[in-house]
């Protein structure tokens, strides 16, 4: 985008997803280039343990549907984590052919076949034998979505709650329609429906009375609730300051309300904060990125950096703000200060300290936070223990209370919270709690 073309209207087809689907010949021919490895560590770097090899192999034979069957068996959450998976860090960043060549297009492969049999409505699973018991989820995140599929195919009967009024949480409201249009979301969500699931949405829990009532009335219930707010800043002008999720959320829900700047200053350097970024630049903002410790710091992958930079994003290091400047309502700056590192704090990294008489304000008209999210409030209202603020799990996603478990974001006390992770604890969950409960009715039966 040059600067004479700035501010004009933006395209629609900057707003496309990043990668066009294959083609069935590029599919076919993609497919063929891959070795099949025996102990394939694509398939070792997979936290949701796809047969890769396997189903590529199917690709390439023009077995869309067993491809399919193949990815979604292990991750039923496959369409969205074709699209939203760090594959460089993961799958392809396995890739034995990464030495020689490229590597296989996984991710690209994986959403061709899923693609295939979703947008067809093609449901290639079926509810199990009815068991009698009944689980209640609580959030239609990728940890409930995957939770309630993996339960509903063993025949137990489930309801999901959903606060929301659309089902497949993050997936559906903040992750920018460059990597998955809300459609694709809300075909896992159908999907799920298909099973016999019951979604109910705009219900939410929001105390221990009313997770109690769950426990009255369903056999087991699982936690997928999520973070919390984005925390505030503490710094004066604050109020003027626009919250990087909802800014994504109305980019995807609610585009034509979706108020952009000319000149946007957005505040932190995770993935994000390159989203809100990317949304505000593809609408012809000039956009610069504000983070407090250096490029080496960044929570952001590198391949997502490199991207914000190719698409003309730019960024301060090292610089702190501390106040928006207003003129009334009127944003017209973000006054910063230069910092610099001293010794790690308790997340590992160098801790960034203000150098003194170095302020300076970048000028803008918009500013946006995107500085991560808060644990989970929900955790303590629920009177569940606690691990560091998030909901504490054993290796089963146990909670505290008997018949409670707890999956996805809620949990991640460690490791790097992920779609693909998310999905993976719903999956050990419904193996958990199916464990339970076929243990109660074998004791009822003894």
């Amino acid at each position: 985008m040059t600067e004479a073309t700035a501010h004009l209207p933006p395209d629609a087809n900057l707003f496309a997803e990043t990668y066009l689907p294959l083609s069935a010949h590029e599919a076919t021919v993609e497919a063929n280039r891959c070795l099949y490895c025996f102990d394939a560590p694509c398939l070792q770097a997979c936290p949701t343990h796809i047969d890769i090899p396997t189903f590529i192999r199917k690709i390439g034979t023009g077995n869309l549907r067993g491809s399919a069957r193949t990815i979604l068996e292990a991750n039923f959450l496959g369409g969205t984590c074709a699209r939203v998976c760090p594959v460089q860090e993961l799958c392809e960043g396995a890739c034995v052919l990464n030495s020689e060549e490229k590597p296989i297009a996984i991710g690209r492969l994986q959403r061709y076949a899923v693609d295939h049999v979703q947008e067809r409505g093609i449901q290639l699973f079926q509810a199990g034998a009815a068991t009698g018991h009944t689980v209640a989820v609580v959030g239609s995140g990728p940890a409930g979505l995957s939770a309630a599929a993996e339960l509903a195919k063993l025949g137990h009967a489930v309801t999901l709650l959903e606060r929301r009024e659309l089902g497949g949480g993050l997936s559906t409201y903040g992750i920018i329609v460059l990597r998955e249009p809300v459609e694709v979301s809300l075909r896992e969500v159908e999907a799920v429906k298909a099973l016999g699931v019951q979604v109910e949405t705009n219900l939410e829990i929001t105390d221990s009375a009313g997770l109690d009532a769950l426990l009255a009335e369903f056999d087991a219930v699982f936690l997928a609730v999520g973070l919390g707010a984005v925390p505030a800043m503490g710094m004066p002008g604050e109020e003027h300051v626009v919250d990087g999720l909802q800014f994504i959320e109305e980019s995807k829900v609610n585009a034509d309300a979706l108020h952009v700047g000319q000149t946007v200053a957005v505040i932190g350097a995770g993935n994000t904060a390159i989203d809100a970024a990317t949304i505000a630049r593809r609408h012809g903002a000039d956009v610069t990125m504000v983070y407090r410790r250096t490029e080496a710091e960044m929570t952001a992958y590198r391949h997502e950096y490199e991207f914000a930079l190719h698409e003309g994003i730019g960024y301060q290091f090292l610089t702190q703000p501390v106040r928006v400047v207003t003129d009334g309502d009127r944003i017209t700056g973000l006054e910063c200060v230069k910092m610099i590192l001293g010794t790690p704090d308790a997340s590992g990294r160098p801790s960034p300290k203000p150098l003194p008489g170095s302020e300076f304000v970048i000028p803008c008209d918009q500013v946006i936070k995107a500085i991560g999210q808060e644990k989970p409030a929900l955790a303590v209202e629920l009177g569940l223990k606690l691990d560091h603020g998030y909901i504490a799990v054993d290796d089963a996603m146990r909670t505290s209370v008997p018949r409670v478990y707890a999956g996805g974001d809620c949990v991640r006390a460690r490791g790097t919270a992920s779609t693909v992770m998310a999905v993976q604890d719903g999956k050990y969950a419904a193996a958990a709690i199916h464990q339970l409960l076929s243990e109660h009715k074998e004791a009822a039966h003894g």
